[in-house]
């Protein structure tokens, strides 16, 4: 399944910690619907994330489909097939205040990674995700056009990231490292960051924000736009969304927004329309 897959390692690891340890000593043929969804219960009873028992029946199911296929010996049915999947909220309310962002910035700054600053500060100005910025490459930049082109992401799509100023200033300073392609590479080992999880985890923590997630900087970055007055088709072109759903998410944020509307409109107008009571 390497062939075709974006992050293999993430099947991988399916298959190491929950498959292969419940399912693999039987014989295919064993596997029953009812076993099955017994199983994934438990493992949601457990206290598992709901998206992490999602993804491990989406892989076991998956995996039945790919054996049906090609016709792997003792594969008859898919008992994962008819096991409905659960409604759950994966969602996250979590975004940055002004003031939340600054005590980042200064957390940030004094890590001892001294790539983390610049990393956190484009994933606020882009709303770009984590690995679309650390697989990065300087042939894509056009600073002239102040523009960062993205090819490829989560949707499979490629697309034009608009660079705002204090971004470009970002860029501007960067270091730069003689044939290394990469935009924010490693210092030392001049190859893109596999992760950035502990600076990540020391900086928020001092930062006195333990609960935010890498990925809530996307979300605050997509906030920050549409309280600034910008609509949501807007957001969701920059943040590369797949469908307008996924921007709709953010569509309570705007109430600012629109509140300003309508008052301005009112302003505007100036007639006072409430008047006495009627008697």
């Amino acid at each position: 399944m390497k062939t075709y897959q974006k992050k293999p390692d993430n099947t991988d690891s399916v298959f190491r910690v929950h498959l292969r340890p419940k399912w693999g000593k039987m014989h295919l043929d064993e596997i029953t619907t009812q076993a099955v969804a017994k199983w994934l219960a438990e493992k949601r009873d457990a206290g598992l994330a709901p998206a992490t028992v999602e993804k491990i029946r989406i892989v076991f199911n998956r995996s039945f489909e790919l054996a049906l296929k090609w016709g792997t010996a003792g594969v008859k049915v898919n008992p994962v097939r008819g096991i409905p999947r659960p409604k759950f909220s994966n969602a996250r309310e979590r975004f940055l205040s002004s003031k939340e962002a600054g005590k980042l910035l200064a957390a940030v700054a004094a890590s001892p990674n001294p790539q983390l600053r610049n990393i956190v500060g484009l994933l606020l100005y882009t709303g770009a995700r984590k690995n679309e910025l650390l697989q990065a490459q300087w042939q894509h930049v056009d600073l002239e056009r102040k523009v960062w082109f993205i090819p490829t992401s989560k949707t499979g799509k490629s697309r034009h990231v608009p660079l705002s100023q204090p971004a470009l200033d970002i860029i501007d300073q960067l270091p730069r490292f003689d044939k290394c392609p990469w935009l924010l590479p490693n210092p030392e080992t001049r190859k893109p960051y596999g992760d950035i999880k502990r600076a990540w985890t020391t900086a928020r923590e001092e930062a006195g924000m333990p609960d935010l997630h890498l990925h809530d900087l996307r979300h605050s970055a997509a906030s920050f736009m549409i309280n600034a007055g910008i609509d949501l088709f807007a957001v969701g072109r920059i943040l590369g969304h797949a469908d307008h759903q996924s921007t709709m998410r953010y569509s309570h944020l705007a109430n600012d927004t629109l509140r300003k509307a309508v008052e301005a409109g009112a302003a505007k107008m100036n007639v006072g329309w409430a008047g006495q009571p009627a008697a």
